[in-house]
């Protein structure tokens, strides 16, 4: 299989064809163990079942690849879908390729880079491997596009869509909207009722990503204009709440209090008459009690 240039150095790991300590056998699907660092989380079912029947006529070319366990399993680095789509045909083993692993930042790295190098990933997965190297492991944005070979605006953009919403993330999952539509809907992040009406219009109107980036601009443009337009809420506090709030820390201090307004700001005075009262009122305050 053909590499892929630019990406990152487990790579070497996962293809190199001269490493004298390879060890290739026909291993028991049941003894393989999914790995945990797995980036992908959604399978498409009609995908996987093409697959497989593709192993049925074909058998399977690229052979898996694992680590050994002590406790006599293998752990999975790479070809969960081969794997599950052996599985649906009833195979009992499959060719598999053992590597040797350093640690769980080589496992995730491994099993990221070769889901992106057959481009297995959808962007929300993507952005999720992306996220796992970047907490679990310390690496900063830099460091985790290094890793996979990857521009550090590509690894950027990819963690944007995480700031959507589930349902949204779930859209493009399932392909339903596309990458270049959900950066367009994040124009209007800071409203999720906002983005729904957008997300709803795009897929009802079957938009393409220009007509989305021009909806959402305009969406945009009309809000902004909609807030300057709506009427000045009043500055200082109304002083029925005023005195409300006044009367309510009163009785709790058991002390003076002045609310001092200037416009939207303003400060509490507490009034104490002894040091011992500064202490008391402090205390409730402070709430120090276990």
């Amino acid at each position: 299989m053909a590499k892929k240039m630019g990406l990152g150095g487990g790579v070497n790991i996962l293809f190199n064809q001269e490493e004298e300590e390879e060890k290739y056998f026909q291993c028991d699907v049941t003894k393989i163990i999914p790995n945990q660092f797995q980036p992908r989380v959604y399978f498409e079912e009609k995908s996987l079942t093409e697959l497989a029947n593709s192993i049925k006529e074909k058998g399977i070319i690229q052979p898996l690849v694992v680590t050994s366990n002590k406790d006599g399993t293998y752990g999975l680095i790479a070809g969960e879908r081969r794997l599950r789509a052996s599985k649906i045909i009833g195979l009992l083993d499959v060719p598999v390729v053992i590597r040797d692993v350093k640690g769980d930042d080589e496992l995730l790295e491994l099993a990221l880079i070769e889901n992106v190098q057959r481009l297995d990933l959808n962007p929300i997965e993507e952005a999720l491997a992306y996220e796992k190297l970047i907490k679990l492991f310390s690496y900063t944005q830099e460091q985790a596009a290094e890793k996979v070979g990857k521009n550090r605006s590509t690894v950027t953009n990819r963690l944007r869509l995480l700031q959507l919403p589930d349902f949204i993330q779930d859209d493009i999952s399932t392909n339903k909207i596309s990458e270049g539509h959900a950066r367009a809907i994040l124009r209007l992040s800071d409203d999720v009722q906002e983005m729904k009406k957008a997300r709803d219009h795009i897929i009802s109107k079957n938009m393409s990503v220009r007509q989305a980036e021009k909806l959402t601009s305009r969406m945009k443009q009309d809000r902004l204009l909609n807030n300057n337009k709506a009427p000045k809420v009043p500055t200082n506090i109304p002083d029925s709440y005023s005195n409300s709030l006044i009367n309510r820390l009163s009785n709790k201090l058991q002390s003076n209090i002045k609310l001092i307004q200037n416009g939207n700001r303003g400060k509490i005075e507490i009034e104490y008459f002894s040091l011992d009262d500064l202490e008391r009122v402090v205390e409730l305050i402070a709430d120090t009690e276990e």
